[in-house]
């Protein structure tokens, strides 16, 4: 039908309205907050590269989950720094190790805030890598071991998701395997599906200390395209996404958000378990600095970018905005 019967804009007329026909809603629930949790004691150390952002030790980390938790974040997401890094990531299945102590303290501390721990050996490695090296390459098979041990003993630590962000192939089966044998049936596997070799990752490898080491730059392993995805992908990622189902995760996810929100769109239409989409570190940094700037208004340009990922079809938002969308919702 033509104008004047149709006027669009009346459907735009007020904030009232806007808020009755509004197809997307952004909640809290939404939110996952992550939180970098280093060894050491009464730690409470800012993020250069991601202001706003902090260093934890496990002792002080259970006061801001607690924080966390009072906004009605409903999870946190642990990225571990341990005291001591090797060639095979050992600190990554201690029983005292950084992530497991921490997530002791956060369950101590608070009682319905759901726990993932990242599950990934780069932050624990001497030489920065996802995986174990051999002969010039990451050993896949092997690397899948022990990544299976470090989510069992995030589990025994009392992990309510573990979620694999590794890139090996396979490794959510072993995963799965090692916590059905060990009678943790209910910890779920939020794995990290598509993950795409990115250009956005810098201010995390920062703060994680997990940049691939100096004496490789001159390697094939200066960098983790060879098990990372490549962005020109997307059939591919519908591929990860299969596989990593078929083998056991309970939730995916998407990473980074804002570059492959054409990959969570078509994640959401072809596949019903959960969605999760990383908002990343350069863009969490790309706004933040923006907004120093005075080039762009820093709160809604928040609640927009978070909009957009879950219009795009998120069911899940892990964004380091969590706190401030917590608040403005």
């Amino acid at each position: 039908m033509p104008f004047p019967q149709i006027r669009m804009r009346r459907l735009r007329k007020s904030p009232a309205m806007r808020r009755l026909v509004r197809e997307t809603t952004l909640r809290v629930d939404d939110f996952v907050y992550p939180l970098f949790v280093k060894a050491g004691e009464n730690l409470k150390a800012p993020i250069k590269s991601l202001p706003g952002c902090f260093h934890f030790s496990p002792d002080t980390i259970g006061a801001e989950a607690t924080e966390v938790a009072s906004l009605g974040i409903p999870a946190v997401l642990l990225f571990g720094l341990p005291k001591a890094k090797d060639a095979g990531g050992s600190r990554a299945w201690a029983e005292d190790g950084v992530v497991q102590l921490a997530i002791k303290q956060i369950k101590d501390k608070t009682s319905d805030l759901l726990v993932i721990t990242d599950v990934c050996l780069c932050e624990y490695t001497d030489h920065g890598h996802c995986g174990l090296i051999k002969d010039g390459k990451i050993d896949n098979d092997a690397t899948c071991e022990l990544l299976a041990k470090m989510a069992l003993s995030h589990a025994q630590a009392g992990a309510d998701i573990v979620a694999p962000s590794d890139m090996m192939d396979g490794r959510v089966k072993f995963i799965r395997e090692a916590l059905e044998a060990n009678g943790f049936h209910d910890v779920a596997i939020m794995s990290y599906a598509a993950k795409y070799a990115s250009a956005f990752y810098g201010p995390f490898r920062d703060a994680a200390e997990s940049a691939p080491a100096a004496n490789l730059h001159e390697t094939a392993l200066k960098n983790r395209k060879t098990y990372q995805m490549d962005p020109a992908n997307s059939d591919q990622a519908m591929a990860e996404i299969a596989l990593d189902i078929a083998e056991g995760a309970d939730i995916i996810m998407v990473k980074p958000a804002l570059p492959y929100l054409d990959i969570i769109c078509r994640a959401n239409e072809r596949f019903d378990t959960p969605i999760a989409a990383y908002n990343v570190s350069g863009e969490y940094m790309m706004l933040n600095s923006a907004a120093d700037a005075g080039l762009l208004d820093r709160e809604p340009a928040i609640l927009e970018t978070l909009t957009a990922i879950k219009r795009a079809g998120a069911d899940i938002i892990i964004t380091y905005f969590a706190k401030q969308a917590a608040k403005q919702i």
